[in-house]
């Protein structure tokens, strides 16, 4: 039993958190402690950390670092004996209802709304900024785009950050320069607040978007980590929408104060989650992986079997081989880092980006009157979208959505292509113009949609498949910095492009989809049904 040998302490609600040193065998490390005085709640059990010397010796436990945020890893309370207190089992029936996997889900998916709304944020505001601001539309693109270069040094360091402080206290670095980006941007009165503004929050949001779906991952249980792990590309479209609504409504200024409250949020409610398992177990503190567990799966469940496994993985973890350079060359290697890197490269230069981030402007020059109204119509039928395409992952495979996908994403762009170039050829007052504006919006909504289908989602889930354990975190971090690489290249040439020409923008992302619809025919294997093993296996 998980409570046989622990360091019981009796709190309630927190009201501060320090930072307190304390001194144990080969350990003197500073621990971020909560001082909790009594309320109206009954005991809550809180664990004092131990390292288990089987993992040490595994090679799992060769680091002593500490959770930065201890608190929220609790003792199971179920199994209690007619010796407790009618209080105390008030007390784990009120956390059974309260602390779940969902609630965890819940509180860390602020991290993706975050992520999201910074990617909603320039479009509804780029009229406004321009004027305000005196900006010439290149300094406004460079400003879009320098979200996705922070985003770029994120994703480089998040994996060190994860690795080094945990998930909670990665996510908790993340929140700080997103707070404070949107601060800057909220007060400034020149470009250069402005630009510094949105580097704080892109490097936020590239910290976000590795943790949030590795911390998912390794607390969700399998039958339900698809499900769990989707709700990360569901809660980016949220805050997209989020971000087009108040546009609607909220001058640009306080819509960057708003931009704020999800990490101000989120900060407060990392307290009262576990930290992940699975990285507890690798630290070395077993005791503190058992409990994050049972707080994980309810108090009722036995989790001897699951943190069996998981600490026989960890034993065995530092026991990987690493390979050289030159063995990249062998097409168990190269192969699938070609499908990854290709998937996501090719994500973000179909254009999707340069399409959510200034849709008003499109619908302004495709002659629609209420453009900021048609864009948040597009935030919507994004989260619809996106919402519906996590329940056909595992039933009609990753090929045949992203061959749709890719489909859609060619057909939509000819449309709108087509639709701007007939435009310039008749008169405004003309009923076929209007007619053309809204083939336009058609051509924009279909590909919205045919993206949230296949190409949104599916290249993360596919590199994570195929690529093998050795070189995962490696190829991982060149996969990930190749898709920030050409979010920003996008971001920054899509105004550019839209002025030059909006037709043949459109005519270039048709393109690029079109060799996509290829990519995926030719190179893109089929990874429904099968163990990891087997995919792996697949490559030799």
């Amino acid at each position: 039993m998980v409570g046989d040998s622990v360091f019981r302490r009796i709190i309630s609600f927190p009201v501060s958190y320090a930072f307190r040193r304390t001194h144990r065998p080969h350990s003197h490390i500073p621990i971020f402690s909560s001082h909790l005085f009594f309320a109206k709640f009954p005991t809550v059990i809180f664990p004092m950390a131990t390292r288990d010397p089987e993992i040490e010796e595994g090679g799992g436990g060769s680091s002593l670092k500490k959770p930065l945020l201890h608190t929220g890893s609790w003792y199971r309370m179920a199994g209690m004996s007619s010796r407790q207190s009618s209080m105390l089992a008030s007390s784990a029936q009120m956390l059974r209802e309260s602390v779940s996997i969902f609630l965890c889900v819940s509180i860390v998916a602020l991290g993706p709304i975050q992520f999201g709304f910074t990617c909603g944020y320039s479009n509804p505001t780029q009229a406004d900024i321009i004027m305000d601001l005196k900006l010439k539309i290149s300094e406004f693109s460079m400003f879009g785009s320098l979200a996705n270069v922070g985003a770029m040094v994120g994703a480089i360091a998040s994996g060190q950050i994860a690795e080094n402080i945990g998930r909670k206290g990665s996510l908790m670095i993340a929140a700080i320069p997103n707070i404070l980006g949107w601060l800057a941007i909220s007060f400034a009165r020149d470009y250069s607040f402005l630009c510094m503004g949105r580097l704080l929050e892109g490097f936020g949001v590239g910290v976000i978007s590795y943790t949030v779906p590795v911390y998912i991952a390794e607390i969700s249980p399998q039958n339900l980590r698809g499900s769990l792990g989707s709700v990360n590309q569901l809660s980016v479209t949220i805050g997209i929408l989020l971000a087009y609504l108040l546009g609607l409504f909220l001058p640009w200024r306080v819509l960057a104060v708003i931009g704020t409250l999800p990490c101000i949020i989120l900060i407060p409610g990392l307290f009262f989650i576990p930290e992940s398992p699975r990285w507890l177990a690798k630290m070395g503190f077993m005791e503190d992986c058992e409990t994050s567990l049972q707080v994980l799966r309810g108090f009722d469940t036995d989790i001897s079997t699951e943190f069996n496994e998981i600490k026989r993985s960890v034993a065995t973890s530092g026991k990987r081989a690493t390979i050289r350079i030159s063995e990249l060359k062998r097409r168990r290697f190269w192969y699938p880092l070609m499908v990854g890197i290709g998937l996501l490269l090719l994500q973000q230069l179909s254009g999707i980006n340069g399409v959510l981030f200034y849709s008003s402007n499109i619908f302004k020059s495709a002659g629609i009157s209420s453009s900021k109204a048609a864009t948040f119509g597009l935030g919507a039928i994004q989260v619809v979208a996106t919402a519906i395409t996590t329940s056909l992952v595992d039933k009609s495979g990753r090929r045949a959505l992203l061959l749709l996908s890719s489909f859609l994403m060619v057909a939509s762009s000819l449309l709108a292509s087509m639709s701007f170039f007939l435009k310039h050829l008749v008169s405004k007052d003309s009923s076929l113009y209007g007619f053309l504006g809204t083939l336009a919006l058609i051509g924009l909504v279909i590909m919205v949609s045919g993206f949230s289908l296949g190409l949104g989602p599916i290249p993360w889930v596919i590199m994570s498949e195929i690529l093998p354990v050795n070189i995962k975190s490696l190829a991982g971090s060149v996969a990930t910095l190749f898709n920030w690489l050409a979010a920003s290249i996008v971001t920054m040439t899509a105004p550019l492009l839209l002025d030059w020409s909006s037709g043949g923008t459109f005519l270039i992302y048709a393109a690029v989809s079109t060799f996509t619809l290829f990519f995926v025919k030719v190179w893109v294997p089929e990874t429904k049904g099968k163990t990891l093993e087997e995919i792996q296996w697949s490559f030799r």
